[in-house]
């Protein structure tokens, strides 16, 4: 930074800047606006090198925008300049990423030590420009210093899955640049599909880069095409790839999966596997058996891949995946078990950590570090190794507190391929709830580490996983408009107390979605919900909210259609019998939203005081305790928001009735999704008390029981009195070998606690 930079930098800090109302996204660190008006016109110049990247793309920017052809050049006398400013910095202690943005009378200037900066400022300015042809323009005076908190700030994209060709990935890249984003994790193989040219090796691609089919609808429902699919990326392509995001800014980490996710390599040579059977590349979705097995001639064959690879990401991260490794083969494996004994190591998941330490001593050879999924941390992490936190946060505190740099991208707020609007007029997902407010609610930085221990959080990235997304169109819907509530998050400078004034911003940014025609998702403006207890003590309170006017929102409690002379919603809707609500936003007499239908279902239960002993995970948490006692039965087809998911831990849920009441039947539903890792309890048993300390075991169901009736279980007795009732599921546990998760904890979900 230079001296006058810093002395700027200080002044403006000292005066105590105002936050200006900025359309930018994400938000300056420091705005301040000032009276007064640049006017931009076809006579603007850019002062610029002309042959740098940042004065060409601006430039071209502003043109397809505005309409307004500036001329570049090195040297101006005119009265409006566009001045980027590239300062020689003082030292190497500068921050690349800072910028200056100044508006005043003739003179747009974008100040900073680095193109980098110069090329934030440049997004900063391009989102303050209207998008419609004009021959003059007004920008108000304005002045901005900015910088990211975050050095980690990424998106990630499976083109295992599902394919995308080249030229989408550019315009993937496109997007994380227009909101500031650094880092494109780049996931090329999995069991479904190796996407990247090898050339020592070109089976991976000749065989390992094609299906014979592929899942149709959820996993769930088992059905397959018998389409041939496929396709990869060529050494080309990828070092153009690299090129271009490297103008943007933009550092591409590739992951490479090892030791799980295997079986596209391993469809073309069977010898690195355990059994050295004949596969195919995988058609169903989920975590198979067959891994790398640890053996010499797998190093080396890894290796070999690791240096092509090497060759054309210049990345200080390789990834190497390292998640949902089954051990079932390993167990099974004459040369694994040796080499447990061998070694002296405990057990399969030190197993896998040798396995990774291998791999890291060879990437850090080639002056690399290695970056995995949190399960790398099982079995003891490798030395230099960096953490990806998906499974909650807990898997990045761990590391931390090792004092190893963390990326969070928890599941919870982190994942794109989850619903972000009513799963029932949303195309298929995976399942999981984020709506845009979710992410934005998103702190990087838990509050269990110090200060000290904080410094090794990078930042974090969101997940785009493909099974269930199959074109460049639905990526960007399940992209945007999310990916603006991460970029503030990771800035540094988002507000969750403050969401509204955030998304008076996005909506502002829609119409240039528009422009160039990205297919955005709209759910914000659907009309959302939420239950909780009526304040009767009777029944349960729905509210209904829009993100624009939620008075003019129409519905009905008799299941029509709303229409303009349907009932205008002003308080929440009190529901005390069986019934369904539907709702849409009006304006202009014309209907603006999809149609929110609702229906409840209630039982002596609904609306009643309820206590968990376990807490459900964080990413699948949505309405805490209480869903189990809403009236609202999930969606077994798109289990998104209605279900609560236990990982590894046991459902224990005590309903308060309030009074004594008469009671003949309990019921619970459970749901099986063995793809996803959710498998059905051991058993449910069933209880009821008059005091809440004194329970009674009604009916213990067996896990045999729970299949046979697909996880709606209904207990009936002979007529009883009883205040409390409570509900004990055993989580199945550890994933048995054979079964898809096989090692792991399972998932248990659980919905409505009926009682009659």
């Amino acid at each position: 930074m230079s001296r006058n930079y810093f002395l700027l930098f200080i002044l403006m800090f000292n005066l105590g800047f105002s936050q200006a109302q900025l359309p930018i996204i994400p938000q300056p660190k420091m705005s301040k606006s000032r009276d007064g008006v640049f006017i931009l016109t076809s006579k603007t110049v850019i002062l610029a090198n002309p042959k740098s990247f940042e004065g060409q793309f601006l430039q071209k920017s502003i043109a397809q925008l505005t309409g307004l052809n500036l001329k570049l050049v090195s040297a101006s006398k005119l009265p409006s300049v566009i001045n980027l400013n590239l300062m020689k910095p003082a030292n190497d202690n500068y921050d690349k990423e800072q910028y200056n943005l100044s508006i005043t009378n003739n003179l747009i200037q974008i100040q900073a030590a680095d193109n980098k900066g110069i090329f934030y400022g440049i997004q900063s300015l391009l989102q303050m420009l209207p998008i419609s042809n004009q021959t003059e323009i007004k920008l108000p005076f304005v002045e901005i210093i900015d910088k990211p908190k975050y050095s980690w700030r990424g998106m990630h994209l499976d083109c295992a899955r599902h394919f995308f060709p080249k030229e989408f990935i550019k315009k993937y890249i496109d997007y994380l640049a227009m909101y500031k984003m650094n880092t494109f994790h780049w996931h090329l193989t999995d069991d479904q599909g190796w996407r990247i040219e090898i050339k020592k090796y070109p089976k991976l691609t000749e065989v390992g880069a094609w299906r014979n089919g592929s899942m149709v609808g959820h996993y769930n429902d088992q059905k397959y095409d018998d389409k041939k699919y496929g396709g990869y990326y060529t050494q080309a392509d990828i070092k153009e790839i690299v090129a271009y995001a490297n103008e943007r800014h933009i550092t591409i980490v590739p992951e490479i999966e090892m030791p799980g996710h295997a079986q596209a390599a391993l469809s073309a040579f069977p010898q690195f596997s355990c059994t050295r059977k004949p596969i195919e590349v995988a058609k169903q979705w989920g975590v198979l058996d067959d891994v790398f097995c640890p053996k010499e001639e797998t190093f080396a064959f890894l290796e070999d891949v690791l240096t092509e690879v090497i060759a054309l990401f210049p990345s200080q991260y390789i990834h190497v995946g390292g998640d949902e490794c089954p051990k079932t083969r390993w167990k099974n494996c004459s040369h694994c078990q040796n080499l447990i004994k061998e070694k002296g190591l405990k057990d399969e998941h030190e197993l896998q950590s040798y396995f990774v330490q291998r791999i890291e001593k060879f990437v850090n050879s080639k002056g690399r570090k290695i970056i995995g999924w949190d399960e790398i941390l099982e079995g003891g992490l490798a030395p230099n190794a960096a953490v990806m936190s998906w499974r909650g946060t807990e898997g990045g505190i761990a590391a931390a507190k090792q004092k190893h740099y963390v990326v969070m991208s928890p599941g919870s707020h982190c994942y794109f391929d989850h619903y972000q609007g009513e799963p029932k007029n949303e195309p298929l997902a995976i399942g999981g709830y984020t709506p845009v407010e979710k992410v934005y609610s998103f702190n990087p930085t838990p509050k269990e580490l110090s200060f000290e221990e904080s410094k090794y959080i990078l930042g974090a990235q969101a997940n785009l996983w493909t099974e269930y997304i199959e074109t460049p169109e639905h990526v960007e819907y399940m992209l945007f408009p999310r990916i603006m509530a991460l970029s503030e998050v990771l800035w540094g400078t988002s507000k969750p107390e403050q969401y509204k004034e955030f998304q008076n911003r996005m909506i502002q940014q829609f119409p240039l979605l528009e422009k160039k025609n990205i297919n955005y998702s709209k759910s914000i403006f659907e009309v959302t919900t939420q239950v909780s207890p009526s304040q009767t003590g009777n029944g349960i309170a729905f509210t209904l909210k829009s993100a624009n006017d939620s008075s003019k929102i129409k519905y009905t409690t008799d299941g029509s259609n709303p229409s303009i002379q349907s009932l205008s919603y002003s308080n929440p809707i009190e529901i005390n019998n069986n019934q369904t609500i539907k709702a849409a936003y009006f304006e202009g007499g014309k209907q603006k939203s999809a149609t929110v239908e609702q229906t409840f279902y209630l039982n002596k239960a609904t609306g009643k005081k309820i206590e968990l002993v376990h807490q459900p995970h964080e990413n699948y948490s949505i309405g805490g305790a209480f869903s189990l006692v809403d009236g609202m039965i999930g969606n077994r087809t798109k289990f998104g928001r209605d279900w609560l998911g236990f990982w590894g831990k046991d459902a224990v849920a005590t309903v308060d009735l309030g009074k004594k009441e008469e009671i003949h039947s309990i019921s619970v539903s459970m749901l099986s999704n063995e793809g996803s890792w959710i498998y059905y309890p051991k058993s449910i048993e069933v209880f009821s008390s008059v005091d809440g300390q004194n329970f009674q075991s009604i009916q213990l169901v067996s896990s045999e029981e729970i299949k046979s009736n697909k996880g709606e279980i209904v207990v009936k007795f002979t007529a009883q009195k009883a205040q409390f009732v409570k509900v004990i599921a055993l989580n199945n546990g550890t994933i048995a070998d054979g079964y898809p998760g096989a090692g792991a904890q399972s998932w248990l979900f659980v919905d409505e606690i009926g009682v009659e």
